[in-house]
């Protein structure tokens, strides 16, 4: 386990576990989360022993958003907008308990799959103070929950619940309460069984169906992918190890 105080990170398997490490400020995002969390997933993208990671928060909650205070003095953000922009490389799993609200949806958003407790409330309240979501959310909500639901969410500034959020497809799974991680936990290791650099390559070609790519752009992704995970150890092992009847070896490479 690794330590940066605002940001936890912990290797299981092929699977990194990541925590959000200020409960006392509900995970809020200060320089210091913004540095540990960047930090977290460059091991995740860089390790080749990690095949997926899980993002989850201390407490009683995911992420209440920015730290105001924070912000007011000036503190460096930088590497956390980054990382809304980009993303992580491999799947990225989040766990939510209580809320992720604010800036807290748009990180978790920023995740590839949702896992969430029962009562989980997910919103983007920002309207409601004079702002609105400028992290990612108003990118990302219309792909996750509709038109509808994403406009609705966006000027009323109502949170959805966990169940609801999974009947729009935002939540891939919903745990009891206190299970989320846990839950979080068992997909990633599902995922990790898979080899590593089709898993990678899997997850960018679904990503840009959303990104208003043309079919013909889309192809051509799918092709100048095609290329490194046909030809990797891993492909050749992956056969082998089926004829033989055994797990496969995974390298990532």
């Amino acid at each position: 386990m690794s330590e940066n105080t605002a940001v936890l990170t912990e290797k299981q398997g092929r699977v990194l576990l990541i925590t959000l490490n200020r409960p006392e400020a509900m995970n809020s995002i200060n320089g210091d989360l913004s540095h540990g969390l960047m930090a977290a997933i460059e091991m995740l993208n860089d390790d080749t022993e990690l095949t997926a990671g899980v993002l989850t928060g201390a407490g009683r909650g995911f992420c209440a958003g920015m730290d105001l205070k924070a912000f007011a003095r000036g503190e460096d953000i930088g590497p956390f907008m980054k990382f809304i922009k980009s993303g992580a490389e491999k799947p990225l799993i989040g766990a939510v308990e209580g809320f992720a609200l604010a800036g807290g949806l748009e990180l978790a958003l920023t995740c590839d799959l949702l896992v969430a407790a029962e009562g989980v409330k997910l919103g983007i309240p920002e309207v409601g103070v004079g702002l609105y979501a400028a992290a990612g959310g108003l990118l990302r909500l219309p792909s996750r929950v509709g038109f509808s639901k994403a406009m609705e969410m966006a000027i009323t500034a109502d949170p959805i619940s966990a169940e609801e959020a999974a009947n729009y497809g935002l939540v891939a799974r919903v745990t009891e309460k206190g299970k989320a991680v846990e839950g979080a936990l068992e997909l990633a290791a599902r995922i990790a069984q898979n080899a590593p650099l089709a898993v990678a390559a899997s997850k960018k070609i679904i990503q840009a169906t959303t990104q208003g790519l043309t079919e013909e752009e889309l192809w051509a992704l799918n092709t100048e992918l095609q290329i490194p995970v046909f030809t990797s150890n891993d492909a050749r092992e992956g056969p082998v190890a089926f004829a033989e009847k055994r797990p496969p070896n995974w390298t990532g490479s």
